[in-house]
């Protein structure tokens, strides 16, 4: 018998493939369909919010835009945002601002907020926001160049310029978090209102 119990599979408002696997591994059935969505007029608009309350804002903005296109379907929005105190980061545009944001970073302790929604049609079922602190080693600027030579562009693939799943982990001395919400995706929140309203058996 599958897990996915609803008649149209879910869908996935984004391209990250991280969420995909996770999504896949956790035996659901679902389609992606990525948000195109300008995130900084979105955040913008909403005005001063701090980098937890941004990450819902995005996913759910990115789940409404893609709810709107797809009657009746199922869309899971996500969206992740780092800050080391007041200080936000984003995807690093090229090398040189990984760099730069890998030696703001080390030696010292940051956040990322992981959120989700879900929506069908033009309403938000559910939204949540889940933290991890991450404490980075105080790298050398010799492994820090040998790490991005390393990683090539998987570090611009990622907010903070690393993958904790791949050559990033050697990055850190300490992780306090979720692992999912680390990957970008608070899953076991997720998991836990589908089986709840029944989008999943269980």
């Amino acid at each position: 018998m599958p897990l996915w119990l609803d008649r149209q599979p879910l869908v996935l408002a984004s391209k990250s493939d991280v969420r995909g696997k996770l999504l896949a591994a956790a035996g659901l059935r679902f389609e992606i369909r990525p948000a195109h969505i300008d995130e900084r007029a979105v955040e913008a608009k909403a005005g001063p919010i701090d980098a937890a309350a941004a990450a819902r804002l995005l996913a759910r903005a990115k789940a409404l835009a893609v709810a709107a296109t797809r009657p009746g379907q199922l869309v899971l929005g996500a969206d992740q945002t780092l800050a080391r105190g007041a200080i936000r980061f984003s995807k690093p545009a090229n090398r040189d601002v990984a760099a730069e944001q890998l030696r703001a970073l080390r030696g010292r302790t940051h956040e990322l907020h992981s959120a989700l929604a879900l929506a069908r049609d033009a309403t938000v079922l559910f939204d949540c926001v889940d933290t991890a602190r991450l404490t980075m080693r105080d790298i050398s600027d010799r492994f820090l160049d040998d790490y991005l030579a390393m990683a090539g562009d998987a570090a611009l693939l990622s907010v903070g310029g690393y993958q904790l799943e791949g050559i990033g982990v050697h990055l850190f001395e300490k992780i306090e978090g979720d692992y999912f919400t680390i990957l970008g995706l608070p899953l076991l929140p997720l998991l836990g209102f589908l089986r709840q309203n029944k989008f999943v058996d269980g």
